[in-house]
């Protein structure tokens, strides 16, 4: 059990006891900023309130990407098998959003009976209405992917004539409605179509704020040589920095996520390892939940913050009796200056503003003498939760992350490479010769052999001063030559041997090809003569 004693008298008669940090959440959300957001309407302007499944959910990983970019094709290839509702082609083909959850039978829960149930963290989706809940299911299916993560697949996003169809209900705002929710969104990109549609570009500006969320895979990257890859791949970055207004480069993994050949296997290497990338990171979420959890949280209570104050600034500015109706489009229409004046006197960054515009739209349809007065004992509250509750949550999540096992997502194309010879990097660089029953480096010993009698060997060993002269001329940093020098001298005497001097060699060449050096020296690269020392 997980507790602390904040500073106030209050909290000194009656501390906050808490067992987990999903529970701490739960109460500070429920007791401190609800009651603000209740206040001031602001689930009416910007999301939903927050129910107790929101902070007890699995991670969740949002795929979103125009039709045919391969979005169902991915989670096929993540969990290695078919889920319930799911159809692949060519045509846009997922016409739902589909929440592709773990259960012990395969089946599938239409939208109206998903959003009545309170174990799942979809109850708000209501609002929405009857349009978007005949467009979303739930797929659930025993898989051991499953048991960490969640993922939602999302219909294809359209182009062309296609776009102006209407969908019948507000799809950027579903989206940022999940966007708030979910640990990672992925964004999918065909390498033959990079053009981002007007729907799109909506889109990706409706998941703003949420940056630190998103990823991006250049798909179907094998079916292009390596000349087009490198040109598309520049193209894609270009598009997305005209879109994305981040002096920060999004993370772009290139591959081919899906279990057919290789249709251009030049750059298999590069696929292999972007991969693994895509999958670590992954694989880390069940890890970083709670952390994730709470810097919602904080983002969440600093825009209530925010809208407090814009809304009992505009009730301020409201006449008690006559002109109401002209001074409410006068405050829409200098909303702006609002915006500054309530930046200057409460010291908020300009970066906690809701978007004007967006918020101008919303303020035409509301009754502004219902808008409630500054309660300064609100604000307050949410203040102290900031300053000291979330504070004290921070070091509850370190406590609970240390007492937890390793949590990664396992099971699915998660397991492919880990064991056995198809893992990444198996028998390249320093696992190069590990079931071979010869000594890897002795293939090229003859040369080192003779760099090494020209040395001035003693005993036949050569001091660390003349293994030096010679080794700096790979031109490898210091710091990469002082961790070949620790791995090679094995008997740690200071000095090195032939073979010891063959195998710091080795060393070099596999930092020189690009290769990664082992903490530790692999016990296939231990010279044969030394191999009884360390037994």
């Amino acid at each position: 059990m997980f507790s602390w004693l904040g500073t106030d008298d209050r909290r000194r008669k009656d501390p906050e006891v808490f067992q987990t940090v999903s529970e701490g959440l739960k109460k500070l959300y429920k007791t401190k900023l609800l009651p603000l957001e209740d206040y001031y309407k602001f689930h009416e302007f910007h999301s939903p309130a927050l129910e107790d499944a929101d902070f007890d959910n699995k991670p969740m990983v949002l795929l979103v990407g125009q039709y045919s970019t391969g979005k169902t094709t991915f989670i096929r290839y993540l969990l290695e098998q078919d889920f319930p509702g799911m159809r692949i082609g060519p045509e846009p083909t997922t016409d739902s959003f589909i929440a592709v959850m773990q259960g012990d039978v395969e089946g599938i829960i239409p939208g109206n009976a998903l959003v009545v149930d309170p174990k799942k963290p979809f109850r708000k989706l209501n609002a929405f209405g009857n349009a978007f809940l005949n467009r979303f299911v739930c797929a659930q299916l025993p898989n051991p992917v499953l048991e960490s993560i969640s993922v939602i697949d999302t219909p294809g996003i359209l182009s062309g004539e296609k776009q102006r169809i209407s969908r019948g209900y507000d799809f950027a705002a579903v989206l940022e409605w999940f966007a708030e929710r979910v640990d990672r969104i992925i964004l999918l990109f065909d390498a033959h179509k990079l053009d981002i549609s007007d729907e799109f570009s909506d889109v990706i500006k409706a998941l703003k704020n949420h940056e630190d969320k998103m990823r991006v895979v250049l798909n179907k990257a094998d079916q292009i040589e390596t000349q087009q890859l490198m040109r598309v791949y520049g193209a894609l970055m270009w598009s997305l920095g005209k879109i994305v207004n981040t002096p920060e480069v999004i993370r772009v993994y290139i591959g081919s996520f899906w279990s057919h050949p290789l249709l251009i296997p030049d750059n298999r290497k590069l696929f292999e390892a972007e991969e693994q990338d895509l999958f670590r990171d992954i694989q880390s979420l069940p890890r970083n939940a709670a952390l994730r959890k709470l810097n919602d949280l904080i983002k969440r209570a600093r825009l209530a913050k925010v809208h407090a104050y814009i809304i009992s600034s505009l009730k301020k500015e409201m006449p008690s009796v006559f002109g109401k109706d002209n001074k409410k489009k006068e405050l829409v229409n200098n909303l702006g200056e609002i915006y500054s004046r309530i930046e200057r006197e409460h010291q908020i960054s300009p970066g906690d503003f809701p978007n004007l515009r967006k918020m101008q739209d919303q303020l035409q349809g509301q009754d502004f003498s219902k808008f409630q007065p500054l309660k300064s004992k609100l604000l307050e509250t949410v203040e102290d939760m900031l300053a000291n509750d979330i504070a004290q949550l921070m070091v509850l999540v370190r406590q609970e992350e240390s007492q937890k096992p390793m949590q990664i997502v396992k099971g699915g194309a998660f397991e492919g490479t880990l064991h056995g010879p198809f893992g990444h990097g198996y028998g390249e660089g320093a696992g190069e010769g590990i079931d071979d029953a010869e000594w890897v480096v002795a293939r090229d010993k003859p040369m080192y052999d003779e760099i090494f009698y020209t040395l001035s060997p003693v005993d036949g060993k050569i001091t660390g001063a003349n293994a030096k002269r010679e080794m700096v001329r790979s031109k490898l940093p210091n710091t990469v030559l002082g961790k070949i020098w620790k791995l090679a001298d094995i008997d740690k005497d200071g000095m090195l041997d032939d073979e010891e001097f063959a195998l710091a060699n080795h060393l070099i060449k596999v930092k020189l090809e690009g290769h990664e050096l082992p903490n530790e020296l692999p016990s296939h690269l231990l010279p044969p003569s030394k191999r009884k020392l360390t037994e």
